[in-house]
């Protein structure tokens, strides 16, 4: 059996392969522009910009955005997860130190500018885009605010107005005891010394949770009282605070924003794709060379636990649902077997159909699948995404993601079945408790494939086949540590 599928590729392949532009030194920038490495993001960048420049920037930026996700969940101590980033922003969006010429800081300040406002504009007209936008950038600016010297941080500080009320010393000696109490330390003496003399700032609750949940500061009447050593926490609230309300104001926009350049609706709509898997592309339609008698071999071999579920219930039961069958059928699409080779597989699968019934039960919606009747569109694939957020599987159904629909002893059994180690069962499972279903999947290729170096979370089923066979290069292996 021959393999030919190598136009399939997936998101960071095909980012890595695009014409990526040189960041140049920009000298009609005023240093007032971009005083500061860090930004809040407060007003739109001050230059022209061209399209080519949104697109690029916005997936170099989507880029480092993605590595940090993975890296949250992959890294075992903060030293490698602060090195995955710090590669990522080195290659992606580099931020040099105010002792180059500022020409070349302007330069790159403007991309990390048009870069953020470009995906705020693609993510921004869904609650799931936007929320994971937020969290990331988040996490972006945290990293980045913690590497920047603590006069710049005073400086920069000075120049946003974050209206924080500074506790009056009379108000802090009345709520001393509660103070006192959200310090970790186990003398009272020190710790009645450290209120009396640190400065609190007054502010709404919700713009530290993170002090909340950790029960760092005390909250009286919707309102935190916050230590001045905790002001990365502050920092950060504000800054979560302040792009959640943009992006809403951005959401409600961009309608009229868009009827003023369509120009930017496919460049803010390949962007958008790009968030959750959707941009895998197959040509080969119709076209590929696997044949229907290897089917079985190649999804044992190489399929994700999802499409290997359909595979074997379809083998035990000799039929699908409809649901199942789009998944399973789509797939199989998509790693070449041609429509003669899908009606051939199909018809030998549904076994207990006589040749009558699976032409007119089923042969239309196969060649409808492949644009073959009907408005002839030809069907794509189903992304992670998809499978996971919509038509949830029901009693008798065997489509989803095994990491997100399986019951907990369901999936449990599966993964022991398939020979996958008790601790590492174990870490696959708490990936899943924490709704990691994608992570938990990309884990368990990894495990399943131990020579195999690690790479970016998987967003495609057809992704997890083509890293198997080893036809798809991840340009995000040497972003990635290995700890």
């Amino acid at each position: 059996m021959s393999q030919s599928n190598k136009n399939t590729v997936n998101r960071f392949a095909a980012a890595s392969k695009r014409r990526r532009i040189d960041i140049k030194p920009d000298s009609t920038l005023e240093e007032s522009d971009y005083p500061f490495r860090i930004n809040f993001y407060l007003r739109p960048p001050p230059t022209d910009i061209t399209l080519e420049e949104i697109e690029n920037f916005a997936l170099d930026r989507l880029q480092v955005l993605k590595i940090i996700e993975t890296a949250k969940l992959r890294s075992k101590t903060d030293d490698i997860y602060k090195k995955d980033i710090q590669m990522a922003l080195d290659r992606y969006l580099p931020m040099q130190s105010t002792h180059t010429s500022w020409t070349k800081q302007a330069g790159e300040r403007r991309k990390d500018h048009i870069s953020h406002f470009a995906l705020r504009l693609a993510y921004c007209q869904s609650e799931e885009s936007s929320d994971w936008f937020v969290q990331q950038e988040c996490a972006l600016f945290k990293f980045r605010y913690e590497q920047e010297l603590e006069e710049n941080k005073k400086r920069f500080l000075a120049t946003v107005s974050l209206n924080w009320k500074v506790v009056d010393p009379q108000v802090k000696k009345q709520i001393q005891s509660h103070l006192e109490r959200c310090i970790c330390k186990n003398d009272n003496t020190s710790a009645a010394l450290y209120v009396a003399s640190e400065t609190y700032y007054e502010v709404d609750f919700e713009k530290v949770p993170d002090l909340i949940q950790q029960r760092a500061a005390y909250v009286n009447k919707g309102k935190a009282y916050v230590p001045k050593a905790n002001q990365l926490s502050l920092v950060l609230g504000e800054f979560k605070s302040r792009l959640s309300k943009m992006i809403q104001a951005t959401a409600k926009s961009i309608s009229r924003k868009l009827e003023e350049d369509r120009r930017l609706i496919p460049i803010l709509a390949n962007i958008e794709k790009q968030y959750d898997g959707r941009m895998y592309t197959n040509t080969l339609g119709s076209g590929g060379d696997l044949k229907a008698a290897d089917v079985d071999m190649v999804v044992k071999q190489h399929a994700p636990l999802c499409m290997q579920t359909l595979h074997n219930a379809l083998c035990q039961n000799k039929h699908l649902k409809h649901g199942g069958r789009m998944q399973y059928g789509l797939f199989l699409k998509a790693i070449g077997l041609p429509i003669k080779e899908a009606l051939s597989f199909w018809q030998t699968a549904f076994t207990i159909k006589t040749e009558e019934q699976f032409q007119k039960e089923y042969a239309y919606n196969i060649r409808h699948n492949y644009g073959l009747e009907g408005k002839r569109v030809s069907y794509t694939a189903y992304s992670c995404s998809k499978i996971i957020k919509e038509n949830s599987p029901s009693s008798g159904d065997y489509h989803g993601c095994p990491f997100r629909h399986f019951s907990q002893g369901n999936l449990e059994a599966t993964l022991y079945k398939n020979k996958i180690p008790v601790n590492q069962v174990k870490e696959l499972m708490n990936l899943v408790r924490g709704s990691h279903y994608q992570m938990a999947c990309t884990k368990y290729f990894e495990i399943t494939h131990p020579d195999h170096e690690k790479i970016s979370i998987i967003e495609h089923p057809n992704t997890y086949y083509e890293l198997s066979l080893g036809e798809t290069d991840d340009c995000s292996d040497d972003l990635m540590s290995t700890g």
